[in-house]
């Protein structure tokens, strides 16, 4: 070779060397290095199937990234462009490329809050559902409403009344109505474990009528530690064959209930109307918390048969009917005086 042509190869290898360098060192300082340190929160939604040049360019034009095309590159060296996840991300023009990502490989998609208190009917768990902006009301609703769902479930009912266990759970934009309540009804199972369901076996009791009796201890307890004797009580008028005469239910069994409970709904007959039918009603009037199920399972030794509000939020309970009339007049004076 000769010298003039050996020196132009390598000052080509040189030339070709340094523009490597360059490109590598510029590229890692892409990479670290946000596009603007002061940069808001945006929320970013990768769809199902979007190719990761389109996810490059869209998170370039909403100022994201500064450059779409470092970002293709940064992913391709990494061997990441083909597995980032879909679903929607809080991103902003302050986190590094690295960063954003990472949190697109890792899956890390925004979580939505929900909390559930116990007591809740599947209609206040759907309007609930419905404000996180996930899934609407109706379909919450016609989704626990299905036989044929929910007996895939293995809930022995028509509907999912009492079985969307309350709790706190966090659901993403890709989760569905029945994903969500496959969830809830999953964590039902888990509370409801190996010894409670033995426990229901030796009382004679199925757990749909464990969960109906919880349910109704759940509307009536307004202190936690009267839930054992509020079971009590419950179980004392089934086992002498005493109607439960216990507002909640009628209440869940009128249509378009206004808040005022009046004698003629007491006298009114539904199939949820204890005041007018033996034994429990037909299935849940509300979704039932752990305590409430163990208060149904193992309730207070006692002979109580009536208890009345103390309007404090605890109540009186009683033996005798003559006892229980007086302590109506005593606290519920100014209310419908009428004996549970």
């Amino acid at each position: 070779m000769k010298p003039s042509l050996f020196a132009s190869f390598f000052l080509c290898l040189f030339l070709l060397a340094a523009t490597g360098l360059v490109l590598r060192d510029g590229l890692r300082h892409y990479a670290a290095n946000p596009r603007d340190p002061q940069g808001p929160e945006v929320s970013f939604i990768v769809e199902r199937g979007e190719g990761f040049r389109t996810v490059a360019e869209r998170m370039e034009t909403q100022g994201l990234i500064e450059n779409a095309l470092f970002f293709r590159i940064l992913a391709r060296i990494q061997k990441n462009d083909t597995r980032i996840h879909s679903g929607e991300y809080t991103m902003s023009s302050a986190l590094s490329p690295q960063d954003l990502l990472r949190m697109m490989v890792e899956g890390r998609v925004k979580r939505y809050r929900l909390t559930l208190p116990e007591g809740l009917r599947i209609t206040e768990i759907a309007r609930r559902v419905a404000e996180t902006g996930l899934v609407a009301k109706e379909a919450f609703v016609h989704a626990a409403m299905d036989a044929e769902f929910t007996r895939s479930l293995g809930i022995p009912a028509d509907n999912l009344e009492g079985y969307l266990f309350p709790d706190t759970y966090f659901f993403t934009r890709k989760d569905t109505a029945h994903t969500m309540i496959r969830t809830m009804v999953q964590h039902f199972h888990q509370v409801m474990d190996a010894e409670k369901n033995q426990r229901a076996q030796d009382m004679g009791l199925s757990i749909h009528q464990v969960v109906t009796l919880a349910s109704l201890i759940e509307k009536e307890t307004g202190h936690p530690d009267e839930r054992p004797l509020i079971a009590s009580v419950f179980h004392n008028r089934l086992a002498r064959g005493m109607r439960l005469e216990t507002d909640p239910t009628v209440i869940y069994g009128i249509q378009n209930f206004d808040g005022r409970i009046t004698r003629t709904h007491l006298r009114t007959w539904t199939p949820y109307n204890t005041y007018r039918i033996h034994g429990l009603p037909p299935g849940p009037i509300a979704s039932p918390g752990k305590a409430s199920l163990e208060a149904a399972l193992w309730p207070a030794s006692s002979s109580f048969l009536f208890f009345v509000s103390r309007n404090d939020g605890t109540h009186h309970f009683s033996t005798e009917l003559s006892e229980h009339n007086r302590a109506v007049q005593q606290y519920q004076r100014s209310n419908r005086a009428v004996g549970k």
